[in-house]
């Protein structure tokens, strides 16, 4: 039954490499796609079940037991993040369907969405960090076609900037493996967490630590996020959704992964940093997005405002504020791809990027004004939607922790992002509308179904919070209990 585990990183490549067969049978291609996520998603369904019920499941590959070979590992929180992202990919293509375009479409896009997906839940999966770089690089070398997918100067200029950033994220990675090997003689996770609290967190491993806290603070748009705005902003819009819903949290999840299991010892140094970092993060994000004209650049840096309100339920470390940031995390992946889809949606209508450039839309496009307004709601935590749980949470956890500073960055950004999206919300859709009947554009049907499936995950994420409860507080509780993880990979039988 552990076979299962490697299914969402497996599907996904094969289905990947079936579908460069198929370039000129675009229907095939979206059919097999869509089939592929699904199937992933309901996989993933079944191994949260499995987990609750059963514990921490591995796979360990060939037979060799850890510390000694490559596995696999599902734990509540992994296979969460799993879950949605293949149900946010399988969104996002529905949205393409319509809107992407043949020419897009014969250029591999579909195999490279594959490719990416395998590399984004073989992160997730991993039990080994040097497999965690291994589908780091998978998932980059996907994201760098899709960024430059269509060849226009701006994408190539923007790609250019993202691969180079990656590359020396990358190289620095390697080296703080080299270093981290050299110190503790493994790379499996829990082994290393097992080593280093044999030895104790000594200066040279909390500073390998903080190598590797450059490293994924470079990957998740933490504090050094100057890449994020142009790449996120240059593809196809569905790209662009599949961009924000999902890379920045593979650094996220690596964040969490690394400073609660394998380096939690030194807190007062690695999670002071964090939380600075996570501070400095939403100040930034806030000013990018007060400052913003152009609506693309103003939902990049709602992102940027969403990485570290996420990470400071990492830098404060209670279980409470765990919980939260697990609900936030997957809550901010489903409403940036619906923000992305829609913002997408208003330029294609308009022709425009800027603000004040755009006037009365929600006369010609009601329900999809009133979905953005939806949206709004939800990433700025209004009950009962997505966003609110996450929020208390956190705030609960930062006030334990004495930790007014970050609660009050925390929730003041709550604000910016009203404020930011509420003037996109009425300069754009309330007022003279600019476009007349003869110019008005249909939305295609199959973005509207894209909106709506999001919006219903919002509600249902926000409304039946109680229902995804014991998952995310088991992943809590293991995140913050690092002997549970350590002894299912090294004192149990596969």
């Amino acid at each position: 039954m552990n076979n299962i585990i490697v299914l969402p990183l497996i599907v996904p490549i094969i289905t990947g490499i079936l579908l460069v067969f198929l370039r000129e049978q675009i229907k095939l291609q979206r059919i097999i796609s869509l089939l592929t996520l699904l199937f992933i998603a309901g996989v993933s369904a079944v191994l949260l079940n499995l987990v609750y019920t059963n514990g921490i499941m591995r796979l360990d590959f060939s037979g060799w037991a850890p510390p000694f070979g490559i596995l696999f590992v599902a734990d509540s929180f992994a296979v969460l993040l799993v879950l949605t992202a293949s149900i946010v990919t399988a969104i996002c293509l529905i949205y393409a369907f319509s809107t992407i375009g043949h020419r897009h479409e014969r250029m591999f896009f579909y195999p490279f969405v594959m490719f990416l997906i395998a590399g984004v839940n073989g992160s997730f999966l991993t039990g080994d960090i040097f497999n965690l770089f291994v589908c780091f690089e998978v998932m980059l070398l996907a994201s760098y076609a899709l960024i430059a997918l269509g060849g226009e100067k701006v994408q190539l200029r923007e790609s250019l900037k993202y691969v180079l950033i990656n590359v020396v994220a990358s190289w620095m990675f390697l080296v703080a493996l080299a270093y981290l090997y050299g110190t503790v003689k493994t790379l499996n996770m829990a082994h290393i967490a097992q080593r280093v609290a044999e030895v104790g967190q000594e200066p040279l491993l909390t500073v390998v630590a903080l190598i590797f806290l450059l490293v994924f603070a470079l990957k998740a748009g933490l504090l050094l996020f100057f890449w994020l705005p142009g790449s996120y902003s240059v593809p196809p819009t569905a790209i662009q959704a599949i961009f924000a819903a999902l890379l920045t949290k593979v650094g996220i999840y690596a964040l969490f992964r690394t400073f609660t299991l394998m380096f939690p010892l030194q807190a007062d140094v690695t999670h002071t940093i964090i939380g600075i970092m996570a501070g400095l993060t939403i100040i930034a994000g806030c000013m990018g997005a007060l400052a913003g004209r152009d609506i693309r650049s103003i939902a990049s840096y709602n992102v940027i405002i969403g990485v570290g309100f996420i990470l400071v339920g990492l830098s404060i470390g209670t279980e409470e504020a765990m919980a939260g940031a697990v609900y936030y995390l997957i809550h901010d992946m489903v409403a940036k791809a619906l923000l992305f889809l829609i913002i997408g949606t208003m330029v294609l209508l308009t022709g425009e990027i800027v603000v004040k450039n755009m006037s009365g839309l929600i006369r010609n496009y009601p329900l999809f004004g009133w979905l953005y307004f939806l949206t709004m709601c939800a990433l700025v935590g209004i009950p009962p939607l997505s966003g609110f749980i996450g929020k208390v949470l956190i705030g609960q956890g930062a006030i334990e922790t004495g930790s007014y500073v970050l609660l009050a960055l925390g929730f003041g950004s709550s604000v910016i992002v009203l404020y930011s999206l509420l003037r996109i919300f009425l300069a754009s859709f309330f007022g003279e509308t600019l476009i007349s009947e003869e110019d008005k554009k249909p939305i295609p049907r199959s973005a509207l179904v894209s909106f709506v499936l999001f919006a219903i995950c919002i509600v249902v994420l926000g409304v039946g919070a109680e229902g995804i409860a014991k998952y995310v507080n088991d992943a809590a509780h293991t995140l913050m209990n690092p002997s549970v993880y350590i002894d299912a990979i090294l004192t149990t039988d596969p």
